[in-house]
């Protein structure tokens, strides 16, 4: 009778590389330094103008409604959105670190409800800024971010619901979509810089009515949530060739933001370099 001889098996088999892991951690990193250099700008530019009062100093960074005379409403709801942008940004890097979460529980409940209070003022007020105050170039570009603020609304509620339910793998894969369209404007700011960079700036209009502006007026909410929900599928049920090839995708992606993204900073800054 055949036997085998077990003292010929490896003691312990070989660990596979879990590529689909170590690519999202890199494409978080690349994410996080991004929205790290962007927080800074909002904090460095925009908080010390806005709390002192000092509203004009706005217009000396390209916006398509900044401060406007006389329009003090308007200039309060603008002055909202970018303080409340930095604290999305940074609390949603925080979210979704698994150390945070795990060892300090009541940092991540308290942090998360925070976050989604901002998300809900900030799509409210970005939508009231493009249909109330007209802060819109085209019409395509202000239906791009109106989905994008109706995309939060949901999400936030669908996250919020199931972590009130304890259901908390659903509650982090809603988490995780969330922050994929609350980070939109950022994506739409390093999509532009990586683009640049890449082509030159091909199919940019002056009015952002370019083909690129039009793609992107959808993409900088639905690529990064399609991209998402592509990790989230492979990581429950992906084969492991579906697995690699949303690695590679990550680590693409991984890429791409950290060129935009430096390249956004350094032009934020340009004037006082």
């Amino acid at each position: 009778m055949a036997t085998i001889d077990a003292s010929f098996t490896p003691a312990r088999l070989a660990r596979r590389i879990d590529w689909l892991g170590r690519a999202a951690t890199f494409c978080y990193l690349s994410v996080a330094a991004g929205q790290l250099l962007f927080t800074a700008f909002i904090l460095l530019f925009y908080y010390p103008s806005s709390l002192s009062g000092h509203f004009e100093r706005w217009n000396s960074k390209p916006l398509i409604t900044g401060f406007v005379a006389g329009d003090t409403v308007g200039n309060l709801f603008f002055a909202a959105h970018v303080l409340m942008a930095a604290v999305i940004s940074f609390g949603g890097l925080v979210q979704l670190v698994p150390a945070i979460r795990g060892r300090w529980p009541a940092v991540h409940r308290w942090n998360g409800r925070l976050y989604l209070v901002c998300a809900l003022a900030l799509s409210l007020d970005g939508l009231w800024l493009v249909w109330g105050r007209g802060s819109w170039m085209n019409l395509t570009g202000a239906f791009g971010i109106s989905l994008d603020a109706l995309l939060i609304l949901a999400f936030a509620a669908l996250a919020w619901r199931s972590a009130r339910a304890r259901r908390f793998a659903e509650h982090r894969r809603w988490a995780i979509r969330l922050f994929a369209v609350a980070s939109a404007v950022w994506f739409m700011r390093v999509g532009y810089m990586a683009w640049g960079i890449a082509t030159g700036g091909a199919g940019i209009g002056d009015a952002m009515d370019g083909p690129f502006d039009l793609f992107l007026a959808f993409a900088n909410s639905l690529l990064p949530l399609g991209v998402a929900e592509l990790y989230l599928r492979a990581g429950a049920r992906g084969t492991p060739t579906a697995k690699k090839g949303v690695a590679a995708l990550l680590a693409v992606g991984g890429i791409i933001i950290l060129t935009g993204s430096a390249g956004a900073w350094m032009m934020m800054w340009s004037p006082y370099l």
